[in-house]
């Protein structure tokens, strides 16, 4: 019983908007499919993904280098003085805790990068999105995931992604 009151309430609150326009007042777009869908979006990701494997390559590389130092070292324990030893030792972890600051501030500084290059996606995506939505005048365009039920007219992902890719391009400066 429930269910056909809700019904019911849906359906004469929905008949006047439907009267007064041919398109929903609120649209609803999918901001993930906007950034992994378009050419701009795309291009960002790729730039992103070869700045983290180029920094994973360096962190590999040092990571070896390390590696190979600290055998050298162990190797050569056995015929060095104790305190030679020990200087020796404490040299080489105080490189590796400049060497982890330097790699964390690297990743900190990359990780950054993605979040400005997402924001400025973001602000640069939200003019051709808000001419979507007067074009087809609607008041409000909400995100996918804070939606829980609408009608598919509602939803100009689609529409949202060739006019980002005819405007924008790759973004590229």
């Amino acid at each position: 019983m429930t269910f056909w009151r809700v019904l019911l309430v849906w359906l004469m609150l929905a008949a006047p908007a439907g009267a007064q326009q041919s398109g929903p007042e609120v649209l609803i777009i999918d901001s993930e499919r906007l950034f992994f869908e378009t050419q701009y979006g795309r291009r960002l990701a790729a730039d992103l993904a070869a700045q983290t494997a180029a920094l994973q390559a360096e962190n590999d590389a040092i990571v070896e280098e390390l590696t190979e130092e600290e055998r050298s070292l162990t190797q050569r324990r056995a015929t060095m003085e104790p305190s030679a030893f020990r200087a020796e030792a404490a040299a080489f972890d105080a490189r590796v805790q400049e060497v982890r600051r330097d790699r964390d501030a690297k990743n900190g500084e990359l990780a950054a990068e993605a979040v400005r290059a997402r924001a400025v996606f973001e602000e640069r995506v939200q003019a051709v999105v808000a001419n979507l939505m007067l074009e087809r005048g609607a008041v409000m365009v909400l995100e996918q995931r804070n939606v829980v039920l609408s009608v598919r007219a509602a939803n100009i992902t689609d529409a949202a992604i060739a006019r980002i890719d005819e405007t924008l391009g790759s973004g590229a400066p």
